[in-house]
């Protein structure tokens, strides 16, 4: 029989469909729960593997997030010239239990919000990172997510394991099309 951990560790990396317009992303990150938390939340460790800006820690606060590619912890890669100057997404804090649920709206059209989840669990010493990106509006919303998701989670296990993530860009155009065939008639 096989344990937990060894099944976590062997997990598959890609998102999973699990209900429609909804997929879910796994990564098992060294812990504590309390270093995990600080890189969702605190916004000079966030900017390592997602966004910078400053969330307001409660439900109903709100959350500013800068993408500014060419400041995150993977090799250097050149940056689509659409996000040379970085981009920018107002959110609000749609659940707060530190440090293991925060969930946060997602998008830029007000009629087409959707959202993210990040549950932890201790797992030893380890801790499970479980990302939900709930009621994306469409099939193209929903493959548009995914390899970014993927990608940024990517880092964000390489940066706490102490190394290096491979170029951004490179491996999220690799996977969008990767994503592409997975969700193709989704």
């Amino acid at each position: 029989m096989i344990n937990d951990q060894t099944t976590l560790k062997h997990m598959d990396n890609y998102g999973k469909i699990i209900a429609p317009n909804t997929i879910r992303f796994e990564r098992l990150l060294p812990g504590p729960i309390e270093r995990v938390w600080a890189y969702l939340t605190e916004s000079e460790k966030r900017a390592k593997w997602l966004a910078s800006g400053n969330m307001d820690l409660r439900v109903g606060g709100e959350v500013d997030l800068f993408w500014l590619h060419s400041t995150l912890d993977a090799a250097p890669s050149e940056t689509p010239e659409k996000y040379a100057c970085g981009h920018t997404m107002k959110a609000k804090i749609t659940r707060c239990e530190p440090p293991h649920v925060l969930g946060f709206s997602w998008g830029m059209r007000a009629e087409a919000l959707s959202e993210v989840v990040f549950e932890l669990s201790e797992k030893g010493k380890d801790v499970l990172l479980v990302l939900t990106h709930h009621r994306l509006p469409d099939h193209k919303d929903l493959l548009g997510v995914s390899g970014g998701w993927h990608s940024h989670l990517d880092i964000l296990v390489e940066h706490l394991n102490g190394r290096i993530a491979p170029a951004f860009w490179a491996k999220h155009d690799v996977l969008n099309a990767e994503y592409a065939v997975r969700l193709k008639g989704g």
